[in-house]
């Protein structure tokens, strides 16, 4: 093995710990076809030669949570010991094995190799002492915010949400729907708009729930609306080729990525002109190194990129390209990972996030938070 260079920190790495956690939320979250009941991530530490520590928290796979943390102790961990930390690319590919059991559901594997990854990226940014959003491109340090809501409940107050998120200062906000028909939902973005205001920022999230002909019907019910996207609009079988439909026929941007488990995946998407927003989950598919593999070929088919929840990460990511959009931040009673671990975590003004300015990626996570919800046994 090369040794590292003299003048910077020796990143060998000698251990890895995790530790699973798992938080009720106050309330079933619903959306097209799916509900929530809580939120969950595994928190990842690093330890290098050195005495630096990498820490990350990735992923929200509530009912994965084991199997992702047995791999990345079985099947990851066993095979980077002694590996530098500095070289990423082939980190990834010395993690990327935990994806090829065909037996398995891939995504467990992408989450392990993602929370490696993530850890990989922080203590880099710690070595170098410089934060992540400068490290990956420096554009700026500041990211516009929307939240998600519009989530289908019993005597649900789209006025008063809207406007509550208006005063709390974010840019926008993505709504959910999908859930009902097209005329229905219409009429719940219609209310959402007349509430906002014209500045505010409105993307609509289906969460694949419709056919393409009824994904045309709600936007053409809604091109009064100025939508900022609508995400992921049709139901998943053959959504590629739906999706460049409803953007060509129905005029209105098109967002997706989030599903896709690969780089490749999305370089389909924008092959076939299926979107207009690029919002994977670095996540969900092995982490920053291949997100920002999709930013790149973003750029080159003229599509903007967002990023699938997850703050904390998502934020480096797209302050550090100049197609980067919107962040997503959930209420902190949706995700309380957020709003609790960080203790750090900044406030928003005037609809921006600004990112920390701490090396790595520059979070400070609760250790009590982190103890008072660790999943025993994990």
């Amino acid at each position: 093995m090369e040794t590292p260079c003299s003048d910077v920190p020796d990143l060998t790495i000698e251990r890895i710990e995790t530790t699973a956690i798992r938080v009720p939320l106050d309330r079933v979250y619903q959306g097209s076809h799916y509900k929530m009941t809580h939120r969950s991530t595994i928190v990842t530490r690093l330890h290098t030669r050195s005495g630096l520590v990498g820490e990350a928290y990735v992923g929200d796979e509530d009912a994965g949570l084991k199997e992702i943390v047995g791999i990345i102790r079985q099947e990851i961990v066993p095979r980077l010991i002694g590996s530098d930390a500095f070289a990423v690319e082939r980190c990834w590919e010395i993690a990327r094995p935990a994806t090829w059991d065909i037996l398995r559901d891939r995504r467990l594997g992408l989450v392990a190799t993602a929370c490696i990854d993530a850890a990989i990226w922080d203590v880099i940014g710690r070595a170098l002492q410089m934060p992540l959003w400068r490290l990956w491109g420096g554009y700026r340090k500041q990211v516009p915010v929307i939240t998600i809501g519009g989530y289908y409940a019993e005597n649900a107050n789209i006025e008063a949400e809207v406007s509550n998120l208006v005063e709390e200062q974010f840019a926008g906000m993505k709504f959910k729907v999908g859930g009902l028909t097209p005329r229905e939902d219409a009429t719940r973005v219609q209310r959402a708009r007349r509430a906002a205001g014209d500045d505010f920022a409105l993307a609509v999230d289906a969460n694949q729930g419709w056919t393409p002909s009824e994904a045309i019907e709600f936007a053409r019910r809604v091109q009064d609306c100025n939508l900022l996207w609508f995400e992921e609009p049709c139901q998943w079988h053959n959504d590629r080729r739906a999706m460049r439909d409803v953007r060509l026929g129905a005029g209105i941007p098109v967002c997706a990525g989030q599903s896709e488990l690969s780089a490749a995946g999305c370089r389909d998407l924008m092959e076939v002109g299926s979107i207009d927003y690029c919002n994977f989950d670095s996540s969900w598919s092995g982490g920053p190194t291949e997100w920002r593999r999709v930013a790149g070929m973003a750029a080159v088919y003229d599509v903007k990129m967002a990023h699938h929840e997850e703050a904390h990460i998502a934020g480096h990511l797209l302050a550090s390209i100049p197609h980067g959009t919107f962040l997503e931040l959930f209420h902190p009673q949706r995700d309380p990972i957020w709003h609790s671990l960080v203790v750090n975590r900044p406030k928003l003004e005037n609809g921006f996030m600004s990112l920390p300015s701490a090396p790595g990626l520059g979070w400070e996570l609760d250790a009590d938070y982190i103890r008072k919800y660790e999943i025993e046994g994990l």
